[in-house]
């Protein structure tokens, strides 16, 4: 009877995984995720410093290591080891809250990030994703998770008792808060189309070759929900929480030391999120962008990577090369221009969906408009 107990305990019914390699399992898992995103995080500051010295034909970080490479590290010891200074006047635990808030939920996200498929060396039969929950509400938690970061922006700039802090912050909250909407009507028009908010099941609705990826048919919504994530990430042209030149810094301007790091690492999460969620709802995924590529042994998760990877240089490019919006400009791009647009598109996928004899116009575009014609 004892037995039999231990059994049901740490074993699944088939008695082909233990609950002890299925916790072992999740423990690597977010320890991978965690590790690779703190990594990705430190090297895209290094990354961005490259490509932008590149752009403007100067010189970037290549003192501290060969090319430079360990620059990221001697930024964060220098950042650790700083002194951090509260105002006197501030609310103390709010303003050491903030930056916690603000970075948690950029990396909480990536819990049901899909990096891929896997048989783990052949220890399952089949293919399983590799996420550490993969949940069939996957883009609706990751549009409310991301969402809270806004609250830890906010006491920021509250808790300083600084007017500087506090109207950045504000400007930060108003901006987040507009284009997270014309965000969300984009992902919408994806969902149209998988018919699931799993974010594996929209790239696997996806496979097949680049012309079935929904960059094609959702092509303007493709570039609302990459400017949009340019905006709700406060990246150049639209980093106007943070205008030097206007509000001295933004929202952390009372922050120093580690706490002021912190803010920069929640913003770099949240770019590299952005870039991973583009790539699995308008990019295909883990999927090559020609069916007989993914034969090769190249592994869906470095394709996946390579997609980010470029979306996250395309947001470096816009630092270097776009001035910076006006806040009224800011504002009308997203009230007046994005958000209707995007119902006028959601109009137009609904319509080719549900009217009869226009939803081929969705399925397999480019063979079935060659084929027409």
């Amino acid at each position: 009877m004892i037995w039999e107990s231990v059994q049901s305990l740490f074993f699944n019914l088939d008695g082909a995984e233990t609950v002890l390699f299925t916790l072992g399992r999740w423990v690597l898992s977010i320890l991978a995720i965690s590790i690779g995103v703190a990594l990705t995080v430190a090297y895209t500051t290094y990354m961005e410093r490259r490509i932008i010295g590149w752009i403007q034909v100067r010189q970037g970080c290549n003192r501290v290591g060969p090319f430079g490479l360990l620059q990221p590290i001697a930024d964060g010891i220098k950042l650790f080891l700083k002194e951090t200074i509260i105002p006197a006047k501030s609310s103390k635990f709010l303003f050491v809250v903030a930056p916690v808030l603000a970075m948690v939920p950029a990396f909480i996200a990536f819990a049901v990030i899909p990096f891929g498929e896997t048989t783990l060396f052949g220890y399952w039969d089949e293919p399983r994703v590799m996420t550490i929950a993969n949940v069939n509400i996957g883009v609706l938690y990751v549009m409310a998770i991301s969402s809270l970061s806004v609250y830890g922006i906010l006491l920021a700039g509250w808790a300083s008792n600084s007017k500087y802090a506090f109207m950045g912050a504000i400007r930060s909250t108003c901006q987040m808060i507009s284009y997270e909407i014309s965000m969300g009507f984009a992902i919408v028009t994806v969902l149209m189309l998988a018919g699931s908010m799993n974010l594996a099941e929209i790239v696997h609705a996806q496979q097949g070759g680049f012309w079935n990826w929904y960059l094609i048919p959702l092509f303007p919504m493709f570039l609302v929900f990459l400017i949009s994530g340019a905006a709700e990430c406060s990246r150049c042209p639209f980093d106007l929480p943070e205008g030097e030149s206007e509000i001295v810094a933004g929202f952390f301007v009372e922050y120093s030391g580690f706490w002021f790091a912190t803010f920069s690492l929640a913003e770099y999460a949240a770019m590299i999120l952005i870039s991973l969620v583009t790539s699995i709802l308008f990019l295909g995924g883990w999927y090559a962008p020609f069916p007989f590529l993914d034969a090769l042994p190249i592994p869906g998760t470095v394709w996946l990577l390579g997609k980010a990877a470029f979306l996250i240089f395309v947001f470096i490019w816009f630092r270097a090369t776009f001035p910076r919006y006006r806040y009224d400009q800011l504002m009308r791009l997203g009230w007046k221009v994005f958000l209707p647009w995007t119902l006028a598109w959601l109009a137009v996928i609904g319509l080719l969906i549900y009217t009869p004899g226009l939803e081929w116009v969705l399925e397999n575009p480019i063979s079935d408009w060659i084929a027409w014609r």
